[in-house]
């Protein structure tokens, strides 16, 4: 079967690494199901592997790619939820298994024509959305979702700030964000992403680290050292950030004073359960939300899209189809 995988690792020119061509058809053990592949869409996880970081060189070749739509053995449509891992030694969630894995990690993954998973962790896909829109949601947009309504605590109405409007997470963000009815504030430092985000929902626009007019109730941050410090002081007492990556780096000062003198709360998120991204389904095909697509290749021509994230010339989800 065609697929894209990580050969090498190569920090410095992650691209060196993509390998397109033959891989052996998958044979799943007993309780995994094949998934025909329709859809898959690129995420930043994806360049991280390429760059070495979560996995090491005696894990390659494996095929790249966490999300994805097809159909199983049986001619049922379903999206592919990304985390494997057992659920029953984390009280139902699987995000907090200690052993839980992404696909692409230990198991190859979406970029190809075929994918195997654990039968649990197909969901079937709604008829109302396609198979390159619902390809977009297990990572970017579950992740998304687990912020905003499974660790903000925030109710309707709140106001929610979003640090670097652009990429997949922010984009899923302010659309979900939007669409529940939360008052969305989002920063970036390109004007072109701040009209984008406006365009999209969001409330409010504004350069990075600009002061706000008024405190907000929480801060949704994936960016982390270069938003940080700006993450906390738009914070009003008593807020909260909610925080599930750092792609600008992982050790900003902490400003504890800050933390315990205005009775902040910082909260870690990662992914989402299987029960979750069914319920984000449930979610757009009720609202009418829609992720955003910035561009549909065909695999065959997905080093193009991995060029364009790298170079950070995207405004929501590639998506590859075959």
């Amino acid at each position: 079967m065609f697929a894209v995988t990580a050969a090498r690792i190569d920090a410095d020119d992650p691209l060196a690494g993509l390998d397109l061509g033959e891989r052996p058809d998958p044979s799943p053990p007993e309780g995994w199901a094949t998934v025909t592949v329709k859809a898959a869409s690129l995420n930043h996880h994806d360049i991280w592997t390429l760059r070495g970081v979560g996995i090491s060189p005696d894990r390659l070749p494996v095929v790249l790619g966490c999300d994805a739509a097809g159909v199983d053995e049986n001619g049922n449509e379903v999206v592919v939820h990304a985390v494997i891992g057992d659920p029953a030694l984390a009280g139902g969630d699987e995000t907090l298994d200690p052993s839980r894995s992404l696909l692409s990690e230990r198991y190859d993954g979406t970029f190809a024509e075929r994918v195997m998973v654990p039968r649990r962790n197909l969901v079937p896909k709604p008829a109302a959305l396609s198979f390159a829109e619902a390809a977009c949601l297990p990572t970017a947009y579950l992740t998304a979702y687990r912020m905003l309504f499974g660790r903000s605590g925030l109710e309707p109405g709140s106001t929610v700030l979003v640090q670097g409007a652009g990429g997949g997470v922010a984009t899923a963000l302010i659309l979900l964000g939007r669409a529940a009815g939360y008052r969305i504030w989002a920063t970036s430092r390109s004007g072109a992403k701040r009209e984008q985000a406006i365009e999209l929902g969001a409330d409010q626009v504004f350069p990075a680290g600009a002061r706000l007019p008024e405190r907000v109730d929480a801060v949704m941050e994936s960016v982390g050292e270069a938003t940080w410090a700006h993450s906390l002081r738009s914070l009003r007492p008593g807020g909260r950030v909610v925080v599930c990556g750092a792609t600008s780096g992982q050790a900003p000062p902490a400003e504890l004073n800050r933390v315990f003198f205005l009775q902040l709360s910082v909260v870690g998120s990662t992914m989402g359960s299987r029960d979750q991204l069914g319920r984000l389904l449930r979610f757009c095909e009720q609202t009418g939300v829609r992720p955003r697509i910035d561009r549909t290749l065909p695999l065959a021509q997905a080093a193009d899209g991995f060029a364009a994230m790298i170079a950070g010339d995207l405004f929501g989800k590639v998506v590859f189809t075959l």
